[in-house]
């Protein structure tokens, strides 16, 4: 990702929200902020609280208990001016499909109650932001499904707000669609606060400057995207040996906390997460010629933090084909 200026500006700003459906607890006292300038990737499993955590921050469904804040106004004390400031892309654009995108462009335009003199020119500008110069006369339902997010996407923006709530913005596009939507999303970030609603792990590391997770209605991590990716590192690594010593051997070395035989040849060293010994560990099968031929640290990926803070569950790395040493 690019990098940009950061403003310390608090868009969004909730606390202790939550929200009960009779004895079903579907958001539990979360907190978080959105600035201005980013794009907040939001994550959690099916049931987790994600959709309706979304509906409350955009003013579509009341909580049961806490506070929004958004550019200054309570959300609930001032409904109308504060979704104002809120752009909001649901997981199916609400799109007029027998209308051209010119005029349920225009439509949008009237229903965010923009100025008259003002509407097309906010139009104008909607249209270039997502590239739809091209298509502003062809009907939405003749659109690919790629366009069909662009306008969906435009109709959030097109009375430019502070805040812009995306659900699942990249779900059904083609390859090349993402790239040009996670494109679209980082240059929106450049005027705007994003939330960025995603199943998709990897738009994540792609897009996101921070991200949350939610899981069972709760916040179970909520940090910067550079300190998720520090989080992938493993404390292990595999280790290939054709001439291998005893395994009681191997776990003797140092900084080594636990020793897993994978077969062929193949070990699993964990090691404490302050030193690690790759270096040191070369240096000894050299000198005792156990024919090294993988020394291979391991990584997590998202996925895998992901189910391990969902879940509890703590996943080793598959390494079935590790790079030669």
């Amino acid at each position: 990702m690019n990098e940009k200026s950061m403003s310390n500006e608090n868009l969004l700003t909730v606390k202790h929200l939550s929200r009960y459906y009779s004895a079903l607890t579907a958001v539990n006292n979360i907190s978080f902020h959105l600035q201005r300038g980013e794009v907040l990737g939001f994550l959690g499993p099916n049931g987790a609280g994600k959709s309706s955590t979304m509906q409350m921050i955009t003013g579509n469904l009341a909580p049961s208990a806490g506070q929004i804040n958004v550019c200054g106004l309570d959300l609930l004390d001032n409904a109308k001016k504060a979704k104002a400031h809120i752009g909001y892309l649901p997981e199916q654009p609400p799109l007029y499909r027998e209308l051209s995108v010119n005029e349920y462009l225009r439509f949008c335009a009237q229903l965010n109650r923009i100025e008259k003199s003002k509407q097309q020119a906010a139009v104008d500008r909607a249209k270039e932001r997502c590239g739809l110069n091209e298509v502003g006369k062809r009907l939405i339902n003749n659109l690919s499904k790629g366009y069909q997010q662009r306008v969906g996407i435009a109709q959030a923006i097109i009375h430019n707000p502070a805040i812009v709530v995306l659900d699942e913005p990249t779900v059904g596009l083609d390859p090349i669609q993402i790239r040009q939507i996670r494109t679209l999303i980082r240059e929106l970030a450049q005027e705007h606060g994003v939330i960025l609603s995603t199943h998709i792990l990897p738009e994540v590391q792609m897009t996101c400057d921070r991200v949350q997770i939610i899981n069972h209605g709760q916040l179970v991590y909520s940090d910067d995207i550079s300190q998720l990716n520090q989080r992938m590192q493993s404390n292990s690594l595999i280790l290939g040996l054709n001439n291998a010593p005893p395994e009681s051997e191997l776990n003797a070395l140092h900084y080594i906390d636990g020793v897993e035989a994978l077969g062929n040849n193949r070990f699993r060293l964990s090691h404490s997460a302050e030193h690690h010994p790759a270096e040191e560990i070369a240096r000894i099968a050299a000198e005792n010629n156990w024919a090294l031929f993988e020394l291979n640290p391991e990584q997590k990926t998202l996925e895998q933090v992901f189910v391990e803070l969902t879940s509890g569950e703590v996943i080793h790395t598959e390494n079935n084909e590790g790079a030669a040493a």
